[in-house]
């Protein structure tokens, strides 16, 4: 009796324990299908969306779980839109799938890169973005900060778009006291070229050297098929770049990454990077030749190497500055009629 007692008494503790984990996974779930709507969503939706991940709940439970996500901070009521995640969601989701998430980062770049619907010619479409939270009191002095990475074309694109607390960018509703900012991401390029059926690949985001603003050498790299977190985040909150001196004395560490594409491609790619330039989009830092090293990286052969801006360059900017600033990388897409001049943003 005694040795069955105690079998009792630890068989409880695990009962509750996967009681509780079954729970952080459904919320886990939810948090995922709300982190991959660009629109709020209501709990029909997410229950008939949760079927996807072998999960069968009803709209009632469905509530129960936005409740405490609610408690939590991870998710927001929009009025009868239903919900959308915050960025402390998309932090806690980040970290709930980590352990599946090595290689997450090349599926996230590819799946923008296949939503991505932006056409250079009319100018129209979804376009992807990383989305920058700033504290309200200090986001003049951010802008101001940022000014010489955009004129000095260290970007994706001039175009930015602004989100006010409870508004969203992409798939990041901006928290009470934060104005939110949006750069149009690199994958842009991605996508594009994706539509014109040039397959590219995407192969590491790193801190590019510049001297004599000239691009020179990689001098740090992360494979994107090994990380599960934005190698440009890291590269920020680690302090590895010098925008400002690449802007300001032509010399400096600013962030960049590398894709290849087939050989053959290369003058659709070329007729591509013109269009989106006339669009306003000037991502393309390098295009190199055949199965030539660009910036000292090997290309494989038949293919040619592409070294493309990082789309967080301004914001790093603010960051050498002190200014404290939270970033999602590749946080969704926006409408490209959203996005305008970031100069019209001293006007207001």
């Amino acid at each position: 009796m005694p040795s069955n007692r105690l079998v009792e008494q630890e068989e409880r503790p695990r009962a509750v324990q996967t009681a509780s984990g079954d729970a952080e996974n459904k919320m886990i779930a939810i948090l995922r299908i709300l982190s991959e709507s660009p629109e709020p969503l209501g709990s029909i939706t997410i229950a008939r969306q949760l079927e996807r991940y072998g999960i069968f709940l009803s709209e009632r439970a469905v509530r129960y779980h936005l409740r405490i996500t609610d408690e939590r901070g991870y998710t927001q009521p929009r009025g009868r839109d239903g919900r959308a995640v915050t960025s402390e969601g998309l932090e806690e989701l980040r970290m709930a799938l980590a352990p599946q998430q090595v290689g997450f980062i090349i599926d996230k770049l590819e799946l923008l890169a296949f939503q991505t619907t932006f056409d250079p010619r009319t100018k129209t479409g979804q376009v992807p973005v990383n989305t920058s939270l700033f504290e309200k009191d200090k986001f003049h002095d951010a802008l101001v900060a940022m000014r010489c990475a955009f004129e000095a074309g260290i970007c994706v694109s001039q175009l930015v778009a602004v989100a006010s607390e409870g508004e969203k960018l992409g798939a990041v509703v901006v928290p009470e006291g934060k104005i939110g900012l949006a750069t149009v991401c690199s994958v842009v390029i991605n996508g594009v070229l994706l539509k014109a059926c040039v397959p590219m690949e995407s192969k590491f985001g790193g801190v590019l050297e510049v001297i004599h603003s000239r691009p020179r050498r990689f001098v740090a790299i992360i494979n994107y098929a090994g990380t599960s977190l934005d190698p440009s985040e890291q590269y920020i909150r680690a302090k590895m770049t010098d925008v400002t001196g690449a802007t300001s004395g032509g010399h400096g560490k600013i962030l960049a990454n590398f894709r290849e594409i087939v050989a053959p491609s290369r003058a659709i790619v070329e007729a591509k990077v013109a269009q989106l330039k006339e669009a306003g989009i000037n991502g393309v830092y390098v295009l190199g030749n055949t199965s030539e090293p660009v910036c000292q990286i090997a290309v494989h052969m038949n293919r040619v190497g592409m070294v493309l801006l990082g789309g967080l360059n301004p914001i790093a900017v603010a960051a050498e500055a002190g200014i404290e600033v939270e970033n999602i990388a590749e946080s969704g897409l926006v409408d490209f009629q959203r996005l305008h001049s970031y100069r019209e943003l001293f006007n207001k």
